[in-house]
């Protein structure tokens, strides 16, 4: 069944056509120029002003309705990019092959990978948008952000007048019905230790561990949920298999420093005497760990295997063994404070995020998020003294800011009508704890007013990202609604 069979008779139309369209397009962080394409292709043939930057976003401009061109410009925007993760078994190369829809009790979804709605659905409503000819709005300013997902690189090479608008609604949050105001900043810090090795002893066993199971998610979004850390909990396996004499070959996990780790494996070396002991070892730590987080983590699975063809006979070197597994140990994960002012809010977190043991290297990459600029420099700074203390090269890139709300914005007033004029009730008015390009862009363009709102998508950066059908149309009813009611 073809992508656009799956969303055949689904409302808004358009909107669907133009994201079973976009699904077929690869589009991962710093590689999306054919999606960029795509705009720019279905741009030129609406006749419509389009321009690219040396960033590589997009602008597309189109003219107010007829009646409206006295009505202030509104930029509406979304981000290109998506994060690439698949189930461990699934066959399946995000630089090819198209994302394959699932259309299942009212969500649509994707067959064993993330599906991209975050931020796809932005992508296909400005299309929509682009092409509908039976709207009242005043001038329209349609941005494609880039390479979002890895940091708002996109959004942070905006340059002076490529935006013109005074008004943004950013189209990236995941929850119909409630209005962003704020949200945190952030700022990744990784580390690198140079590979070095010793020989395995002569008659050692090679094992493997995995963990696996877990649900991930967003590292803002979801960081509250307490969901488990793959390579924390592997690295506290791999400890306990240290102390049996245990030597550790490899250490790899995470998909995505945006993303909470859902896996993670490593390869040891181990005494052909302790192996029984090693397999209790670790169904004893799947207990512990099971019996900390079952309540929300109801599929771990924590396995060991005899390795029958070993790999390189060689273990990395007994300090660097010591420094990568200390180091996870020592690194905190999660919420680190909850805000003071807004309830419920998370203020300040950190999330362990990737490992990878390469020809070279072993690189351990971790990203902070921020409501409170200040704070955000001092967990950065703590991981980074952590890393210094384990003899790490650190690198941290250039934090991007956060959004201070504004409950008096002019245009969270005419949001906030309008919706409940719509569906008879009160939008919620939040700040979130994930990193919007809003923060980045409002640094950009000083003083622009903005507003950030979406439609109801669940598990994102997972394979369970989903996206509820019927609020992509509440979504379509507000935001057309919206546009028709600024001027």
């Amino acid at each position: 069944m073809s992508n656009h069979d799956v969303i055949n008779g689904l409302q808004p139309a358009a909107v669907w056509k133009h994201f079973a369209d976009l699904s077929s397009i690869p589009r991962r962080s710093k590689h999306e120029e054919k999606a960029a394409s795509h705009v720019l292709n279905v741009a030129a043939h609406l006749g419509l002003a389009a321009t690219r930057d040396a960033a590589g976003n997009v602008i597309v401009r189109k003219p107010a309705a007829r009646g409206r061109e006295d009505a202030p410009s509104v930029c509406l925007q979304g981000h290109l990019d998506m994060v690439c993760v698949k189930d461990q078994a699934k066959t399946h190369d995000f630089s090819t092959d198209p994302i394959m829809l699932i259309h299942r009790d009212g969500f649509i979804a994707a067959d064993g990978t993330t599906l991209g709605a975050d931020n796809g659905i932005a992508v296909a409503t400005n299309l929509a948008l682009m092409e509908a000819d039976d709207l009242a709005h005043g001038p329209i300013e349609f941005l494609f952000t880039v390479d979002e997902e890895t940091g708002l690189n996109g959004a942070k090479r905006l340059e002076p007048g490529f935006v013109r608008s005074r008004l943004l609604l950013n189209l990236d949050s995941e929850e119909e019905g409630e209005l962003y105001i704020g949200c945190a900043g952030g700022c990744d810090t990784v580390a690198k230790w140079p590979v070095q090795h010793e020989p395995a002893p002569p008659d050692a066993i090679a094992i493997e561990v995995a963990v696996a199971g877990l649900r991930g998610g967003h590292s803002g979004a979801d960081i509250d949920k307490g969901r488990g850390n793959a390579i924390k909990i592997l690295n506290r396996v791999v400890l306990r298999l240290l102390e049996q004499g245990g030597r550790l070959a490899r250490i790899d996990g995470g998909t995505a420093r945006n993303a909470i780790p859902d896996r993670a494996t490593a390869v040891l070396f181990i005494s052909a005497s302790v192996v029984e002991e090693c397999l209790r070892v670790v169904a004893r730590m799947r207990d512990i760990v099971t019996l900390e987080i079952g309540g929300v983590e109801n599929a771990l699975a924590i396995d060991v295997k005899v390795l029958q063809e070993k790999p390189s006979h060689t273990t990395l070197s007994a300090d660097l063994q010591r420094h990568i597994t200390t180091v996870i140990s020592a690194l905190p994960h999660g919420i680190v404070r909850m805000s003071q002012e807004i309830p419920g809010l998370v203020e300040t977190s950190t999330n362990v995020a990737t490992v990878e043991t390469g020809r070279e290297f072993i690189t351990l990459a971790t990203s902070q998020r921020s409501s409170v600029m200040s704070a955000l420099d001092e967990m950065a700074d703590s991981v980074r003294t952590i890393f210094t203390l384990a003899a790490g090269s650190v690198e941290q890139t250039d934090a991007y800011p956060g959004w201070k709300p504004n409950l008096h914005s002019p245009i969270l007033e005419i949001a906030q009508v309008t919706y409940r004029e719509l569906f008879g009730a009160r939008p919620s008015v939040k700040a979130i704890h994930a990193g919007l390009e809003c923060g980045v862009i409002g640094a950009r363009y000083p003083g622009i007013d903005m507003l950030s709102f979406g439609p109801t998508i669940t598990d994102v950066h997972s394979i369970d990202e989903r996206i509820d059908v019927a609020s992509v149309l509440r979504f379509w009813q507000f935001i057309t609604a919206l546009l028709g009611a600024i001027h």
